[in-house]
């Protein structure tokens, strides 16, 4: 556990103690309890994460939950080897993907502009681009989500994403971005130093 304060401004909408567990002390966990993790929980978390914004409201991420023994051991075929056993352990792997065919909720997510399906389908590169982009941007919202409803994650994009594509998405098209392990951590879920980061100094300027 970290022992940082957290200056937070006037008009802040986040107390100390949610800070602290979003962001402060949440590690990447790598260490899980044998708890389950339950539909419920997930389903809980997407429901915070897809109120977040992404562009003309896309939604383009979509979340496969591998729990069964055999499609467990399909994903890890495709995983690099040094996240075969992180993925083999957790109580539930998430792979988080983007799905091209956003425009084909257009209808209901762009309900103000009847031709948004229309007009998309003939752009495949303007789709591929702006799914990926987005639903990355929607992965980052999921992994605090999931963070907030209780539950420790562990992020790995070391895999096959083509093969994953190939053997588990092949019917609705979609495009592997990364794989999530998550579940109760096992104490503080990693012995892991904790790495420094960029202060804002560093990590910005001003035009």
């Amino acid at each position: 556990m970290t022992t940082q304060t957290l200056p937070l401004p006037d008009g802040a909408l986040l107390d100390e103690a949610a800070v602290h567990s979003l962001f402060l002390d949440a590690r990447t966990v790598q260490s899980f309890t044998s708890q389950e993790v339950t539909d419920a929980q997930v389903a809980a978390a997407y429901d915070l994460a897809r109120w977040a914004p992404t562009a003309m409201n896309t939604s383009p991420l979509r979340v496969a939950l591998v729990r069964s023994g055999a499609a467990r051991e399909r994903l890890v075929q495709h995983m690099a080897p040094g996240n075969r056993d992180r993925v083999l352990a957790a109580p539930l792997a998430l792979v988080l993907a983007a799905d091209p065919a956003f425009h084909r909720y257009g209808a209901t997510l762009v309900p103000h502009a009847p031709d948004f399906e229309a007009s998309f389908e003939p752009q495949v590169e303007a789709r591929e681009r702006m799914s990926r982009d987005n639903a990355w941007l929607q992965a980052g919202y999921l992994l605090l989500a999931l963070r907030g409803v209780g539950l420790g994650v562990g992020a790995m994009g070391g895999m096959d994403a083509a093969g994953v594509d190939a053997d588990l998405f092949a019917d609705q098209g979609w495009r592997t971005l990364l794989v999530l392990t998550v579940g109760h951590p096992e104490g503080e879920g990693t012995t892991r130093p904790r790495a420094p980061r960029l202060t804002f100094e560093q990590a910005s300027t001003t035009l």
